[in-house]
């Protein structure tokens, strides 16, 4: 008979007590509780700028035109006084790389804050859930509001809120398609009822798509759309600060009067009001330990310090800490992954402070015409070429173009003006002087501000001649 390792039953939950889930357990809308605290106030701020940074931006003018207009049909970027052009993409690309190295060191830092308080949708949510405060009321009164028949009073209050939630959605989509199209004339022609098909398609998707992430989606966004939430548990280390239940002080959790000696009932100082639970917009319990959930908002410790104000406990049961001090260590924060992110987006800040100064500020794009060669009426052999120019400043400019030395002759324009942000194509011929030079040749275009000679580019393309010259 073979042996059998003997096993037991290991009860993890007193069965004496009811099962209680929370509100993502249950899968249900998601009610939070009003609050206030210092995180909160955190966000509000930080939110505020933000909110007005999107909304007013759109709204600035400079030299006569939208600061910051990203044209799409004339393909030209305008950032108050610099413009950008496609051949500028490669500044973009090092932006993004800043930015990703930006959120390493943060989220190495201190967990998933950027979620909690800059992220567009907890920041949008927040907003919405504001609404649905001076709508429907608060927690409770929400929560009596769904379990209720339909009414006049739960239609009046359900339009209200819609209507906000769509006001606010209609906004927002009018300032992110006025960084495309002039925000001014967009207005002007929605209030007209002129808009045009495509400003019509963008502005109902991203109004629809505010409305239904920030409204009905919310934390779904969060937890199943957002791939950040899956990596950033992988970037944590021991010391990084999260937000966390010291359970060594809080547990055994219990009801109990203010007045009364919490160690004389076997009791901490979590006194399991539930209140962690109910601010929190992703509907999880913190004190279950660090979550996929979590998005490091604060909310759990600005109303756990509330409550930990009126019972005359010490703050901080719910805190922002590291796995290491919560094990009575000390957080570490020079740590080489840490001071890694720091240098490395301190030197892609740099790169990229440099790649704007020496940027320059004219642009020489050569084509060859496909004919490889031809003779002019001189006998000399002739190659065809394209020549696209670009202003990239913001004032007129007079351009010389040249080639540089060689055996060669340009045929046509030696100076070229042209408007702020005006493109010249130029059709030029270059002849080859030494008929004897048969085969490829290299050649350079170049050209110079004349009133800033400094101001120069250089274009390589190629020039052919026939093996024998014809007689």
């Amino acid at each position: 008979m073979t042996d059998r390792i003997p096993a037991r039953i290991i009860e993890t939950v007193d069965p004496s007590q009811p099962i209680r889930l929370t509100p993502a357990q249950r899968g249900g809308p998601i009610h939070t509780r009003s609050f206030s605290g210092f995180f909160r106030n955190l966000r509000l701020l930080g939110g505020g700028l933000l909110m007005l940074l999107y909304f007013g931006t759109v709204w600035l003018n400079w030299n006569g035109r939208q600061a910051v207009l990203w044209d799409l049909g004339r393909q030209q970027f305008h950032i108050f006084g610099a413009t950008f052009w496609p051949q500028d993409f490669i500044l973009l690309s090092g932006l993004l790389i800043i930015a990703a190295f930006g959120l390493f060191f943060i989220t190495v830092l201190a967990g998933r804050v950027w979620c909690g308080y800059a992220c567009p949708q907890s920041s949008w949510t927040w907003m919405f859930m504001w609404v649905e405060k001076i709508t429907e009321g608060d927690r409770q009164q929400r929560i009596k509001l769904d379990a209720a028949p339909w009414s006049a009073g739960k239609l009046l209050r359900r339009t209200a809120k819609h209507g906000l939630w769509l006001a606010i959605s209609l906004a927002t989509a009018l300032a992110f398609v006025g960084y495309f199209t002039p925000v001014r004339e967009l207005v002007g022609d929605l209030a007209r009822f002129e808009l045009g098909p495509a400003a019509t398609f963008w502005l109902l998707f991203f109004t629809a798509a505010t409305y239904i992430n920030a409204g009905w989606l919310r934390e779904q966004v969060c937890l199943h759309m957002c791939p950040y939430s899956r990596f950033q548990s992988a970037m944590f280390d021991a010391d990084t600060l999260v937000v966390s239940y010291d359970a060594a002080r809080g547990e055994n959790r219990g009801a109990r009067r203010k007045d009364s000696d919490p160690r004389a009932q076997n009791l901490g100082d979590c006194i399991d009001c539930t209140l962690c639970v109910q601010v929190c917009p992703t509907g999880i319990d913190i004190r279950d330990g660090l979550q996929l959930d979590c998005i490091s908002c604060g909310a759990c410790i600005d109303v756990c310090d509330s409550v930990m104000d009126k019972m005359g406990y010490a703050r901080g049961l719910l805190r922002y800490t590291s796995e290491r001090a919560l094990q009575g260590g000390a957080t570490h924060f020079l740590r080489p992954r840490l001071v890694g992110y720091a240098v490395a987006m301190a030197a892609m800040i740099g790169a990229l402070a440099w790649a704007l100064e020496v940027r320059p500020q004219l642009s020489l794009d050569v084509t060859k015409d496909r004919t490889l060669f031809r003779e002019n009426t001189q006998g000399q052999i002739e190659n065809m070429y394209r020549l696209k120019l670009i202003n990239k400043t913001q004032q007129p400019r007079r351009y010389s173009l040249a080639l540089d030395d060689g055996p060669f002759e340009l045929h046509g324009p030696d100076e070229v003006d042209l408007a702020p942000g005006e493109i010249a194509d130029l059709p030029v011929s270059v002849a080859l002087l030494d008929p004897r030079q048969a085969g490829s040749h290299a050649l350079r275009f170049e050209a110079h501000d004349v009133a800033e000679p400094a101001s120069r580019v250089s274009t390589p393309s190629t020039f052919v001649a026939p093996a024998r010259s014809p007689q």
